[in-house]
């Protein structure tokens, strides 16, 4: 009787544990993130607007179930992110989740507020099938609104749902011009960074005039790849600007390069010396580094053309970068005919380069040839480290403290007929807007994810470590815990042959 009363007990306050454990669960969210770049670990800025948020936020997330795994991990990583959001903002974010091929009625509610449909392999009966899927959400405070159609991956969710909110909590974005004018790059050319500026900010074309009103409205400015010459009432209009506490974004391209001739140019606009006088030296020459990419030469050799790989100097691949915002989360940028920058200021001003060349980079001199098929040694590539990036905060052009941000390449943000631009590339120069007008730290978000760690940049004795350690790591193991097993159940065979075992 005894031990069933202890039974009933134990039962009882087992049941009291789990039911109390699953309210505490419903109240506080709690996840233990052992990532080295802690992907799952909420940056201070969402918490911050989570906890500043004055109106409610609703979120319909439309998910397919049964698919891949794949696509599985992204429906359970997201849930986890809404439950999150939910616990921090004290109830301020509800949301629910819904199965858009449940009904009809329910996949064109998904399609009718923006969710995309997606066709997905699924394996059925030992075979793959394609299906439509959906993996979306809806985002709404109020009657306002904004979709995620697609989320493809878990990197970057943080980013998108955070980013949504605050288009939805902020109604007055900062104005950030792009300035128009002096031979800079198109609005078209500029779509795909523009796409991912307009996430925090209103974007809209420049023009200096006479008129200071259209500069006095932003709170930043962008000039990009400029041509032509600017006179001097204009960088007498951007000095004033940068006095009056607003920020500056130049990507500035200092060497031309003509196709037909293989001569490098120099460009001169004058805003070279207009940055000059604030201490920064953009050089009138053209970096060139060994990490850079493959092309393929045709040459004509009688009747046949031979092809032949060679590598592209003049096109660095940048990788080395700094510990700063703007270049937060950058895994690689890729440059043309990129110039170096230096700075020659005073130390009032903080001066960041942000990101430099490899260990084996060298400069030519903006009049010279720019060969591809040519044989190059160790003495083209005796630099390291040129600042192609760099960032400056501080009292640049007067009393009140302001941001700069200086690229020593006008071309690498562009796209229009050129194609699609390297994610990165448009990453640095949306980092780089949003971290001279806004102080709210998402930036940091819009590159969070998995380091790219490729085992080809390995050394070879390390990864023939790493795959027999992965490979003989679980047989030892299972080898050591078998031994264990023997010996233990050796010593229990011994006990029980003592005299008086029991």
């Amino acid at each position: 009787m005894k031990s069933k009363t202890s039974l009933f007990y134990f039962v009882l306050l087992t049941v009291g544990v789990v039911v109390l454990i699953n309210i505490l669960a419903n109240r506080f969210f709690f996840r233990l993130d052992l990532t080295e770049d802690n992907r799952y670990t909420l940056s201070r800025a969402t918490k911050d607007l989570l906890r500043e948020l004055d109106e409610p936020i609703t979120i319909t997330a439309y998910f397919t179930r049964k698919l891949d795994p794949s696509f599985d991990n992204i429906r359970k990583e997201f849930e986890d992110l809404l439950t999150e959001y939910h616990s921090i903002s004290k109830g301020m974010v509800v949301y629910e989740i819904k199965n858009p091929l449940k009904d009809e009625k329910t996949e064109q509610e998904a399609q009718q507020a923006g969710v995309m449909e997606l066709q997905v392999q699924v394996r059925e009966d030992d075979q793959f099938k394609a299906q439509k899927a959906y993996l979306g959400a809806v985002i709404k405070m109020g009657e306002d609104s904004e979709v995620i159609p697609a989320i493809g991956q878990t990197q970057g969710m943080e980013y998108s749902l955070s980013t949504a909110i605050k288009k939805l909590s902020v109604k007055d974005k900062p104005n950030i011009g792009i300035l128009q004018g002096h031979g800079e790059a198109s609005l078209q050319q500029l779509q795909q960074a523009m796409y991912a500026m307009e996430v925090l900010n209103t974007i809209e074309p420049v023009y200096l005039t006479d008129s200071t009103d259209e500069l006095e409205k932003c709170e930043a400015l962008a000039i990009v790849a400029p041509k032509d010459s600017f006179p001097q009432s204009h960088l007498d209009q951007l000095s004033q600007f940068l006095a009056g506490g607003k920020g500056i974004f130049i990507a500035l391209d200092r060497v031309g390069a003509d196709e037909s001739s293989q001569w490098g140019m120099p460009i001169n606009t004058g805003l070279e010396t207009w940055l000059s006088q604030w201490g920064i030296e953009v050089g009138n020459n053209y970096i060139v580094d060994v990490q850079c990419p493959t092309v393929t030469l045709q040459q004509q050799q009688g009747q046949f053309i031979n092809i032949k790989p060679v590598q592209f100097y003049y096109f660095p691949f940048i990788t080395n970068f700094k510990d700063h915002p703007v270049s937060s989360g950058l895994e690689q940028i890729i440059l043309q005919f990129a110039s170096p920058i230096s700075y020659t200021g005073d130390t009032s001003v903080s001066y960041t380069p942000i990101a430099g060349t490899s260990e084996r980079s060298g400069t030519k001199s903006s009049y010279s040839l720019y060969e591809v098929d040519r044989e190059w040694t160790e003495n083209d590539f005796p630099l390291s480290d040129l600042t192609v990036a760099a960032a400056l905060e501080g009292k640049i052009a007067g009393p009140v403290s302001t941001r700069m941000v200086v690229v020593g390449d006008g071309d690498f943000p562009l796209g229009g007929n050129r194609g699609q631009v390297n994610p990165d590339n448009i990453n640095l120069m949306a980092n780089a807007v949003d971290w001279l007008s806004d102080e709210t730290g998402l930036i940091e978000l819009r590159t969070k994810g998995a380091t790219m760690r490729p085992l080809d940049n390995l050394e070879e004795g390390k990864r023939k470590f790493l795959k027999y350690f992965n490979f003989l790591l679980p047989l030892v193991l299972v080898i050591i815990y078998g031994i264990f097993r023997m010996q233990r159940n050796q010593l229990k065979k011994v006990k029980r042959m003592e005299v008086g075992y029991v």
